[in-house]
């Protein structure tokens, strides 16, 4: 899960956060409570809901199919944006080497090289996706732990600049910089989404999601204040590998941020890898339930790929790439914010569904300490949600609403064909189509009960397979 969490993002961090000064760092830290929150939030959700899906099969359970396709359509938004944004850091380091000039022709170019390397990986299947993600993981924490520990040694107060650098009142900067903070965070459900290829997912997926939260937290929030220390505020607004530009300033010469550059790059392969899995894993699931389309769910190949995912997600991060490019100057914020939106809506209904399963479902069989308990982070996962999407910008929820929104008719369309007489991809284990190689991942909808008749189980039987996490 770390290796999906921590990708390239990280390191172009800094520069985007550098407009608004050190009071970004207050925003990383209320941002990294609110990641915590939505943690335990999804650990505790996966223990009731142990199916592949995460955010989808938790809105699917609770609030029905149209709120699971919603969060399916949000979240598959947000995994393949995400890809483009985390390539166009990316971009910002393999300049270090190549295309130093930043000519716009031969950066889109690097990007797409950057989007589909990982997507051939993808094709070739879940073992190997899943060892190229062990690899790229332990490679990229050498500097990551490094400036986040001994870069601290070499900090000056004089870089930091205005601690409040934007113009705006505090509680707006907190605000706008925690929207952007909260990109390194996204792929904290990722454990989840994948839970039907864990093995004992209602015990390694939490232990995963929390504990993985809270070394990435650590590594976060040190490794940025030590790049903020180590660069000059006037320089690092600037720069576009600014984790290499602090390298470079600590020990002189170029030899220190090329070894930087060289894990970035390395870190965003790795983290292309594993949310080009994710962008193909969601509408998997749903497509399984007939809530996304058909050919979502179809597998190929010894290793049940699904390719049209991975292909499909990949073309269109492909394409908000290359506009990107054309038509934005700060290219890797403005895919941020639409990326943050789209994963937050996902986030809060999991957090909605958690406080119903509470409230509504389990609430009577619990210990009063432990239901307060759990009731707090929910809704501290439920207030960090809205927070966030207010801080993304009137601009942001605009388009990401539409965007959004666009997959109404989608939904529209898939059940007019299954009240025409289509067959439905939902599948009640132990009925598997033919056309189907393996049994579904997620369980079906839990039938609805009053308050007086509860019942003791959430959703259908769970398969467990021999694959182990990939993180």
């Amino acid at each position: 899960m770390i290796g999906s969490i921590i990708g390239t993002g990280v390191f172009a961090l800094p520069s985007a956060l550098a407009p608004y000064g050190p009071i970004s760092l207050v925003a990383f830290g209320v941002v990294t409570l609110g990641a915590l929150a939505l943690a335990l939030t999804f650990g505790a959700l996966s223990k009731k809901v142990p199916a592949s899906g995460g955010p989808y099969v938790y809105a699917r359970e609770a609030f029905g199919e149209f709120a699971g396709f919603l969060n399916a359509w949000s979240y598959w938004i947000t995994a393949w944006a995400g890809n483009a944004a985390i390539v166009v850091a990316w971009v910002g380091y393999v300049e270090v080497f190549v295309n130093t000039g930043h000519h716009k022709g031969v950066s889109v170019l690097l990007a797409l090289a950057g989007l589909w390397i990982p997507a051939a990986i993808n094709l070739t299947g879940v073992r190997n996706t899943g060892a190229f993600q062990v690899i790229t993981t332990v490679l990229k924490f050498v500097p990551l732990v490094f400036m986040a520990t001994v870069g601290l040694l070499f900090i000056d107060a004089h870089n930091f600049g205005p601690f409040n650098a934007s113009g705006q009142s505090a509680l707006g900067a907190v605000s706008a910089a925690g929207a952007i903070a909260l990109f390194s965070y996204l792929g904290l459900e990722a454990a989840s989404v994948v839970a039907g290829r864990v093995r004992d997912p209602k015990r390694n997926v939490p232990r995963a999601t929390v504990y993985g939260t809270l070394v990435c937290a650590v590594i976060y929030i040190l490794g940025t204040l030590a790049v903020f220390g180590t660069v000059a505020h006037g320089k690092l607004g600037g720069s576009t590998a600014p984790f290499t530009d602090a390298a470079n300033n600590i020990f002189g010469g170029t030899w220190a941020g090329d070894i930087v550059a060289v894990a970035a790059i390395i870190s965003g392969i790795g983290a292309l890898n594993g949310w080009t899995m994710l962008c193909a894993e969601m509408p998997y699931a749903a497509a399984r339930d007939g809530l996304f389309p058909r050919a979502f769910a179809r597998l190929r190949g010894k290793g049940d790929v699904p390719v049209f995912g991975i292909i499909a997600s990949t073309v269109l991060a492909s394409l908000i790439t290359v506009v990107s490019y054309t038509r934005f100057d700060d290219v890797f914020t403005k895919i941020v914010l639409l990326s943050v939106l789209t994963a937050v809506i996902p986030y809060l209904f999991s957090a909605a569904a958690q406080l119903y399963w509470l409230l509504v479902r389990d609430g009577e069989k619990a210990r009063p300490r432990r239901l307060a308990r759990d009731i707090t982070v929910a809704v501290l996962a439920l207030a960090f949600s809205y927070w966030s999407i207010q801080g993304s910008g009137y601009q942001t929820v605009y388009y990401g609403l539409f965007v959004v929104l666009l997959g109404v008719p989608v939904y529209v369309w898939l059940k007019r064909g299954q009240a025409a007489g289509e067959p439905s991809a939902t599948v009640v284990a132990g009925e598997v189509p033919a056309q189907w190689e393996r049994e579904p991942e997620t369980p079906p909808p839990a039938r609805r009960v009053s308050r007086s008749t509860r019942t003791d189980r959430v959703g259908g039987p769970h398969r467990r397979n021999d694959l182990h996490p990939h993180d």
